[in-house]
């Protein structure tokens, strides 16, 4: 379960990347086609790393990349 949601991860941080670093909540898990529950852990996981921050009021959460550089 780890290993896929840190790929969920990365494909969140790349689907930000091209959508100019920001993005809605429904965007993403639609876009991805993921289980929405594996997208908000992994979108947990990249806000505990420091990778993205949180915007809004649920359910319809604004997530931003940071300008985290690795």
């Amino acid at each position: 379960m780890i290993t896929r949601i840190g790929i969920v991860a990365g494909e969140i941080w790349n689907y930000l990347e091209n959508h100019d670093r920001m993005a809605q909540m429904e965007d993403i898990t639609g876009a991805l086609q993921k289980n929405r529950d594996i997208v908000l852990m992994s979108i947990g996981w990249l806000a505990r790393e420091g990778h993205i921050v949180l915007e809004g009021d649920t359910p319809d959460y604004t997530v931003k990349l940071t300008n985290v550089k690795e």
